[in-house]
């Protein structure tokens, strides 16, 4: 493709040599340019890409897009000159890989917790429904049944219209999407085209990065901003900042709500370890999910395939033989007749939440022990009050290391420890090995009771001193079994 056809909506300040030069890729990793590609020179907060313009060109960049020119232009390469990288570099990925959110219907979800068991339930929903799906999670990327890994909740905006174009050749009528704080902010998906968007929550998360709450709601809130006339905007009415969120968006607005009134509607009717019984918009359906979030998770996912024209029959048919994403609340039965439960929960609300769930099911009749720690190299404000939320609603908490990436583990469990009283410690132990945590867990439950390992979910690793080391949480548990 030309690179004046790639540009053509980036609005250039300044463009020194030809635009009449064929571009055969576009990267933003200098390191990994190839000869005839057009190479974006961002800032971003650890490196500027201006420093590896060189590299790029040395590696055989054709064009570079940048915020300055260099004094020496070399000879052959075309440099195009904006305002801002962040900008544009949707825009002209979007472009290259020939606007694949026209050809497909974009369904982005946004919020604190819940996003991934929403993106991905409305994926196997629509499969199920015979429908050829695309998703783009914090698990993995899928186009139908090819797993493609992720490393981020939503990639770069290269990487991600490279899949979007993917998914539109194999045919994909749908492709759900999570959307995280960081992503929106960064412009990562910029000049994509959403059919419809989704909010789930709002509490504390990520405040390391966007520094105040009210940034971090901005982020969120920008998402349902850009969306177009022709999408829809489903938010959650029982969360304070639902209604803050599309109060300026151009979109249709739909409600949903557990609580009051509100255009799609549910309740609990009975609630098990194996799932719940749910009144859905005057219908009862039987669902493999606990937990009251769990009901506001689902309604999305209905009030989201209404929205895409299905039929409520139809929908909740579906929702019915519909399974737990990995690592959300996620059961493992012992022989020795306890229970454990494996959940993402990394913040102090989502651990609220799935504690919360615990309990609508046990109703006192057993025991709860919390395994569970914090993230190295994150907001340092919410371990204490992970630690507060894990000892209000446990019988016994032990708290161990979770991914502590740069940080020591044992300065990251002295943070949490000081939210605890002299009273909370007496039924806190501390184990800094996550593998010894969890068998002496399970060396404490007893028949009825139920351990919850929370933070690490689906993840297979864990992160010290920057390097991945291969650990399950679900497979330590099997183990200690």
């Amino acid at each position: 493709m030309k690179l004046s056809e790639i540009i053509k909506n980036v609005r250039p300040l300044q463009v020194a040599g030809t635009l009449d030069v064929d571009i055969t890729g576009i990267n933003i990793d200098s390191r990994l340019v190839k000869r005839g590609e057009l190479f974006v020179a961002m800032r971003g907060t650890q490196t500027d890409g201006h420093d590896y313009i060189p590299k790029a060109i040395g590696q055989g960049a054709a064009a570079v897009l940048c915020e300055e020119i260099p004094a020496d232009v070399p000879d052959g390469v075309t440099f195009v000159k904006v305002q801002n990288c962040e900008d544009v570099v949707g825009l002209a990925a979007t472009t290259f890989y020939g606007n694949p959110t026209a050809k497909v219907k974009l369904v982005g979800v946004t919020g604190t917790n819940g996003k991934t068991t929403v993106a991905t339930l409305l994926y196997n929903m629509f499969r199920i429904m015979g429908h050829k799906c695309g998703l783009l999670s914090t698990v993995c990327n899928y186009i139908e049944d090819e797993a493609v890994p992720s490393t981020h909740t939503t990639p770069d905006p290269i990487e991600l219209n490279r899949l979007l174009a993917r998914m539109v050749e194999a045919g994909c009528e749908y492709v759900f999407m999570e959307c995280s704080s960081h992503a929106i902010a960064q412009k990562r998906i910029g000049g994509l085209t959403f059919a419809g968007g989704l909010f789930t929550n709002l509490t504390r998360d990520h405040l390391d990065y966007h520094k105040t709450f009210e940034n971090y709601r901005d982020a969120k809130k920008a998402f349902f901003d850009s969306l177009p006339k022709s999408a829809f905007a489903i938010t959650n009415a029982d969360d304070k900042n639902g209604m803050v969120m599309v109060q300026n968006t151009k979109a249709v607005v739909k409600t949903y709500s557990t609580r009051s009134m509100a255009d799609f509607m549910a309740h609990i009717i009975e609630c098990h370890f194996e799932g719940m019984y749910l009144d859905i918009d005057g219908r009862e359906v039987g669902v493999q999910f606990i937990g009251k979030f769990n009901v506001s998770n689902l309604l999305a996912v209905y009030g989201a395939a209404r929205m895409l024209g299905k039929e409520p029959d139809d929908i909740l048919v579906v929702m019915s033989t519909l399974k737990s994403v990995s690592g959300r609340l996620e059961p493992l039965r012992s022989p020795e007749g306890y229970t454990a439960i494996v959940d993402y929960a990394h913040t102090p609300d989502a651990l609220e939440n799935v504690l919360n769930a615990i309990h609508e099911v046990l109703n006192g009749k057993g025991q709860i022990i919390t395994v569970c720690g914090a993230g190295g190299n994150r907001d340092k404000g919410k371990r204490p009050l992970m630690a507060q939320e894990a000892v209000r609603q446990s019988d016994r908490v032990i708290i161990t290391s979770d991914n502590p990436r740069f940080e020591e583990p044992q300065a990251i469990i002295d943070d949490m420890l000081a939210g605890l009283t002299p009273q909370q410690m007496k039924k806190t132990l501390v184990i800094v090995d996550r593998r010894e945590a969890i068998k002496t867990a399970c060396m404490l439950a007893g028949k009825g009771d139920v351990i919850l390992v929370a933070g690490k979910g689906h993840e297979d690793y864990q992160e010290v001193k920057g390097v991945k080391h291969h650990f399950d949480d679900k497979e330590e548990l099997r183990k200690a079994f």
